[in-house]
Protein backbone atom coordinates (compact mmCIF):
# COMPACT_ATOMS: atom_id res chain seq x y z
CA UNK A 1 0.00 0.00 0.00
CA UNK A 2 1.28 3.34 -0.94
CA UNK A 3 1.97 5.91 1.48
CA UNK A 4 1.75 8.69 -0.95
CA UNK A 5 -1.35 10.18 -2.51
CA UNK A 6 -2.95 8.71 -5.36
CA UNK A 7 -3.70 12.25 -7.11
CA UNK A 8 -0.79 14.70 -6.36
CA UNK A 9 -2.35 17.51 -8.10
CA UNK A 10 -4.29 17.82 -5.19
CA UNK A 11 -2.82 19.88 -2.16
CA UNK A 12 -2.19 17.45 1.06
CA UNK A 13 -4.95 18.87 3.09
CA UNK A 14 -6.20 16.69 6.38
CA UNK A 15 -8.09 16.68 8.63
CA UNK A 16 -7.25 17.54 13.01
CA UNK A 17 -6.22 14.12 13.41
CA UNK A 18 -3.81 13.67 10.01
CA UNK A 19 -6.06 12.11 7.44
CA UNK A 20 -5.20 13.36 4.10
CA UNK A 21 -8.45 14.54 2.22
CA UNK A 22 -6.83 14.58 -1.64
CA UNK A 23 -9.35 15.55 -4.44
CA UNK A 24 -11.70 15.72 -1.57
CA UNK A 25 -10.09 18.82 0.01
CA UNK A 26 -11.70 21.02 -3.15
CA UNK A 27 -15.19 18.92 -2.97
CA UNK A 28 -17.83 22.12 -2.24
CA UNK A 29 -20.22 18.74 -1.40
CA UNK A 30 -17.84 17.26 0.76
CA UNK A 31 -16.48 20.53 2.86
CA UNK A 32 -20.36 21.16 2.99
CA UNK A 33 -21.71 17.91 4.54
CA UNK A 34 -19.12 17.57 7.00
CA UNK A 35 -19.28 21.32 8.10
CA UNK A 36 -23.00 20.57 8.62
CA UNK A 37 -21.73 17.57 10.56
CA UNK A 38 -19.69 19.52 12.83
CA UNK A 39 -22.49 22.40 12.98
CA UNK A 40 -24.85 19.50 14.15
CA UNK A 41 -22.93 17.69 16.38
CA UNK A 42 -22.77 21.51 18.70
CA UNK A 43 -26.11 21.79 17.52
CA UNK A 44 -27.25 18.08 19.70
CA UNK A 45 -25.02 19.03 22.15
CA UNK A 46 -26.24 22.59 23.13
CA UNK A 47 -30.21 21.71 22.61
CA UNK A 48 -29.83 18.39 24.10
CA UNK A 49 -32.17 19.62 27.59
CA UNK A 50 -34.66 20.70 24.80
CA UNK A 51 -35.67 18.03 23.14
CA UNK A 52 -35.35 19.58 19.65
CA UNK A 53 -33.44 18.34 16.19
CA UNK A 54 -32.29 20.93 14.08
CA UNK A 55 -34.62 20.28 11.50
CA UNK A 56 -38.07 20.32 14.28
CA UNK A 57 -36.47 23.59 15.45
CA UNK A 58 -36.25 24.95 11.87
CA UNK A 59 -39.82 24.58 11.04
CA UNK A 60 -41.06 26.45 13.97
CA UNK A 61 -38.77 28.73 13.76
CA UNK A 62 -39.94 29.80 10.20
CA UNK A 63 -43.34 29.34 10.73
CA UNK A 64 -42.53 31.85 13.81
CA UNK A 65 -41.11 34.02 10.77
CA UNK A 66 -44.18 33.32 8.44
CA UNK A 67 -47.41 33.03 10.02
CA UNK A 68 -49.96 31.60 8.15
CA UNK A 69 -47.28 29.89 5.84
CA UNK A 70 -48.92 26.93 2.95
CA UNK A 71 -47.47 23.38 4.32
CA UNK A 72 -46.10 22.38 1.19
CA UNK A 73 -44.42 25.75 0.21
CA UNK A 74 -42.44 25.14 3.87
CA UNK A 75 -41.70 21.94 3.09
CA UNK A 76 -40.22 22.90 -0.57
CA UNK A 77 -38.44 25.83 1.30
CA UNK A 78 -36.79 23.22 3.28
CA UNK A 79 -36.01 20.48 0.93
CA UNK A 80 -38.34 18.21 3.62
CA UNK A 81 -40.49 15.49 1.67
CA UNK A 82 -44.50 15.88 2.40
CA UNK A 83 -44.60 12.71 3.65
CA UNK A 84 -41.70 13.56 6.35
CA UNK A 85 -43.33 17.60 7.02
CA UNK A 86 -46.48 16.11 7.28
CA UNK A 87 -45.56 13.64 10.11
CA UNK A 88 -43.48 16.65 11.53
CA UNK A 89 -46.35 18.73 11.66
CA UNK A 90 -48.89 16.43 13.10
CA UNK A 91 -46.62 15.94 16.12
CA UNK A 92 -46.68 19.96 16.82
CA UNK A 93 -50.33 19.61 16.15
CA UNK A 94 -50.52 16.96 18.87
CA UNK A 95 -47.91 18.74 21.21
CA UNK A 96 -49.73 21.94 20.89
CA UNK A 97 -47.13 24.15 19.10
CA UNK A 98 -48.62 23.97 15.79
CA UNK A 99 -52.21 25.02 14.50
CA UNK A 100 -53.21 24.09 11.03
CA UNK A 101 -56.16 25.73 8.79
CA UNK A 102 -57.64 25.34 5.08
CA UNK A 103 -58.03 28.14 3.25
CA UNK A 104 -60.96 29.09 2.06
CA UNK A 105 -59.58 30.27 -1.28
CA UNK A 106 -57.93 26.92 -1.68
CA UNK A 107 -59.38 23.77 0.04
CA UNK A 108 -56.44 21.33 -0.70
CA UNK A 109 -53.91 24.07 1.13
CA UNK A 110 -53.07 24.08 4.89
CA UNK A 111 -51.70 27.21 6.58
CA UNK A 112 -49.38 26.35 9.51
CA UNK A 113 -49.13 28.81 12.37
CA UNK A 114 -47.85 28.70 16.10
CA UNK A 115 -49.76 28.49 19.41
CA UNK A 116 -49.25 30.32 22.23
CA UNK A 117 -46.74 27.18 23.22
CA UNK A 118 -44.80 27.47 20.04
CA UNK A 119 -44.38 30.89 20.22
CA UNK A 120 -42.90 30.11 23.54
CA UNK A 121 -40.98 27.29 22.46
CA UNK A 122 -39.42 29.16 19.49
CA UNK A 123 -38.48 32.15 22.33
CA UNK A 124 -36.84 29.21 24.37
CA UNK A 125 -34.79 28.26 21.64
CA UNK A 126 -33.57 31.94 20.64
CA UNK A 127 -31.26 31.98 23.32
CA UNK A 128 -29.40 28.94 23.15
CA UNK A 129 -29.65 28.80 18.82
CA UNK A 130 -27.61 32.12 19.34
CA UNK A 131 -24.96 30.83 21.39
CA UNK A 132 -24.93 28.05 18.83
CA UNK A 133 -24.44 30.05 16.12
CA UNK A 134 -21.26 31.94 18.21
CA UNK A 135 -19.93 28.75 18.81
CA UNK A 136 -20.37 27.63 15.38
CA UNK A 137 -17.51 30.61 13.94
CA UNK A 138 -15.15 29.34 16.37
CA UNK A 139 -12.29 28.52 13.97
CA UNK A 140 -12.97 31.82 12.09
CA UNK A 141 -12.29 35.76 12.71
CA UNK A 142 -15.53 37.87 12.47
CA UNK A 143 -14.80 38.87 9.24
CA UNK A 144 -14.10 35.40 7.72
CA UNK A 145 -17.87 33.88 9.17
CA UNK A 146 -19.45 36.73 7.84
CA UNK A 147 -17.88 35.99 4.46
CA UNK A 148 -18.80 32.62 4.66
CA UNK A 149 -22.20 33.08 5.40
CA UNK A 150 -22.68 35.58 2.70
CA UNK A 151 -20.71 33.06 0.05
CA UNK A 152 -23.29 30.37 1.54
CA UNK A 153 -26.22 32.76 0.88
CA UNK A 154 -25.47 33.69 -2.62
CA UNK A 155 -25.01 29.87 -3.52
CA UNK A 156 -28.19 29.35 -2.15
CA UNK A 157 -29.52 32.15 -3.98
CA UNK A 158 -30.76 33.57 -0.83
CA UNK A 159 -32.15 37.20 -1.53
CA UNK A 160 -33.11 40.12 1.23
CA UNK A 161 -36.34 41.75 1.35
CA UNK A 162 -35.63 45.09 -0.24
Amino acid sequence: MPDTPVSSDTPDMRTEDGVRLGPLSDSLGFLLRIAQLQAFQDFYDGFEALGLRPGEMTVLLLIAENPGIRQGLLARALMIKRAHMTKMVQAFEEAGLVRRTVPDSDRRSVELWLTEAGAGRVRAVRGPLLAHEARSGSGMTPEDAATLRGLLQRYLRLDAEP
